[in-house]
């Protein structure tokens, strides 16, 4: 099912397919909910999967000039309500994962558990922050088309771009779609946002930590390092994959995730 709900003065686009206990798909940046189509039909043949366009992606309303981490949070929760659904398993691919540990940390009691894909708990480092003023800079001149393509390639491992040439074009379409108003908006979110390495630690949810050998964007040697990780959390390792295990190891990565879930619904 393709669905809006009303929040506020917009509406936010979502999709609802199979059934059983609930998990939320949350994309990342320079992505829509498009591009979970091929993972979440696959998962939904066991789980009710929800996936949601952010607002300003896809076919969702934009709210404002900046996007919070706490706000994009506050948007899920509020979307799982209109819904009636209680709790949920949430899954955030890189910036999905700083809207997840929002989310843990403003509502953990609407959470059986959590996924970080491909994400970090940390804030953004001063060299970070200097390359997403940069393209901040280059969407406001309307030349977004002069980083876009190379963000989007280098979330893919070299040694995989032969093989996903197709979703490798099929991600830098879902990127072009996506509005400089709203590209602006999650940067300046992302600028903004807290380090939340104190919410990982705590544990008050169980985590599952999935991680690429190959991830240009995340250095899993670096971040693990940093984290004292407590008992209910699990770390998974992909060694073929990049940035976008789910597409790059689909099948790795659903097993997983299942795995995961089943073993919460068990406990």
């Amino acid at each position: 099912m393709n669905a809006f709900f009303q929040y506020d003065s917009g509406k936010i686009h979502f999709t609802d397919q199979g059934i059983g206990a609930t998990i939320v798909l949350i994309h990342g940046y320079l992505e829509t909910a498009e591009i979970w189509t091929s993972f979440a039909n696959r998962l939904s043949e066991n789980f009710r999967v929800i996936t949601v366009d952010l607002p300003g992606h896809g076919k969702s309303s934009i709210y404002g000039e900046v996007s919070t981490m706490d706000f994009m949070a506050t948007v899920v929760a509020k979307l799982l309500e209109y819904l009636n659904i209680k709790r949920a398993f949430i899954t955030g691919h890189s910036l999905g994962g700083y809207i997840t540990l929002a989310f843990t940390d403003l509502y953990p009691e609407m959470l059986t558990g959590y996924c970080l894909f491909h994400s970090h708990p940390f804030a953004d480092t001063p060299e970070t922050i200097e390359k997403r003023e940069m393209e901040t800079g280059l969407v406001r001149e309307g030349k977004k088309d002069q980083f876009y393509p190379g963000n989007v390639t280098k979330m893919y491992a070299p040694n995989t771009l032969k093989r996903f040439h197709e979703a490798l074009l099929r991600s830098k379409e879902i990127a072009s779609g996506i509005s400089g108003e709203a590209i602006i908006a999650v940067l300046k979110g992302m600028m903004a946002r807290p380090s939340r390495v104190s919410v990982m630690e705590a544990g008050r949810v169980p985590c599952l930590w999935i991680l690429g050998t190959m991830d240009n964007y995340v250095n899993y040697e670096s971040v693990l390092s940093e984290v004292h990780l407590p008992q209910n959390a699990k770390v998974v390792m992909l060694k073929n994959s990049g940035h976008l295990g789910f597409i790059e190891e689909e099948d790795l990565t659903m097993k997983v995730i299942t795995d995961f879930v089943n073993n919460l619904i068990i406990k």
